[in-house]
């Protein structure tokens, strides 16, 4: 049977012993607060990040894709381990360098298999569709026909988070400042929708209670699939999964729903006390 092998990156959010479970092998990308730089996953970890992140007088922390070499490192170690093929899955294009990163290191090795696949997402976006690869390599499944499943699937992937404000997507460069003034203007709580690479503002309500209750409408409008939790420091992750999956109803196992803390590569773009999903729709 062929071996493939699966990567991500820090961007996805898995938990570590999830992954290490799954024989899931995690790119880390970068994050930088101030002079000082991490690993994230590796040398900061998703509670380590948000201490700091909510620390009083703390810099803004900024994040970057990982080098080639790391990525091409990470393939070459999966091949001298007995790999016959890599899937590579990767927060999108538009939203960080990474995959360009993981694309050159597959142009480094041209006799090799490598499929690249971009999520079209971030966070569990990328983890759910990780989890899919696993699975299908499990029942056998080669190289090329999971990059293919993956391909067609990742369109069917939305990602919803309710922000406190939109001022940590100003800092970290994926809004403009009007559209944060906007947002603040007004005291709204803004919902925010990432899909096909694209971040939208899918709505924007007075309270918390409101957006929670708006987040919920929204993740359940459609039949969903797979379904994972997200939440950032100070929100109360296990009660919003209860209430998402009462309102979906019989058919999905809550042992099955993926509870995920936003760690460095994504965090900083979204700010404490959010609560979200990735939601994978039925086709």
């Amino acid at each position: 049977m062929t071996r493939v092998a699966i990567f991500t990156d820090s961007a996805s959010d898995l938990d570590p012993a999830l992954a290490a479970t799954h024989g899931i092998g995690v790119i880390p990308l970068v994050v930088n607060f101030g002079p000082e730089t991490f690993k994230a996953g590796e040398e900061l970890s998703a509670e380590a990040f948000w201490e700091r992140m909510v620390a009083p007088d703390a810099p803004f922390p900024t994040t970057a894709a990982s080098s080639p070499g790391e990525f091409k490192d990470a393939y070459e170690a999966a091949f001298a381990n007995g790999a016959d093929g890599i899937v590579s899955i990767h927060v999108a294009g538009t939203l960080s360098g990474a995959i360009k990163s993981a694309q050159i290191a597959r142009g480094l090795l041209p006799d090799r298999e490598i499929h690249v696949i971009d999520s079209l997402g971030a966070s569990m976006a990328e983890g759910i569709l990780a989890i899919m690869a696993v699975e299908l390599a499990a029942k056998g499944r080669s190289a090329a026909e999971i990059a293919e499943v993956l391909e067609a699937r990742a369109p069917d992937m939305v990602m919803y988070v309710a922000l406190e404000s939109l001022e940590y997507l100003r800092k970290g460069g994926r809004i403009s400042g009007a559209q944060a003034a906007i947002g603040t203007l007004l005291s709204v709580k803004p919902i925010i929708r990432v899909q096909h690479g694209v971040i939208e503002q899918g709505d924007r309500v007075r309270t918390r209670a409101k957006a929670r209750e708006r987040l919920i409408d929204m993740i359940c409008e459609r039949p969903v699939e797979r379904l994972a939790i997200l939440y950032t420091a100070g929100a109360d992750a296990p009660s919003f999964r209860d209430e998402v999956l009462a309102r979906l109803g019989p058919g999905l196992d809550p042992g099955d729903v993926q509870i995920a803390l936003v760690g460095p590569s994504v965090g900083p773009h979204l700010g404490p006390g959010c609560v979200g999903a990735v939601a994978m729709y039925r086709p």
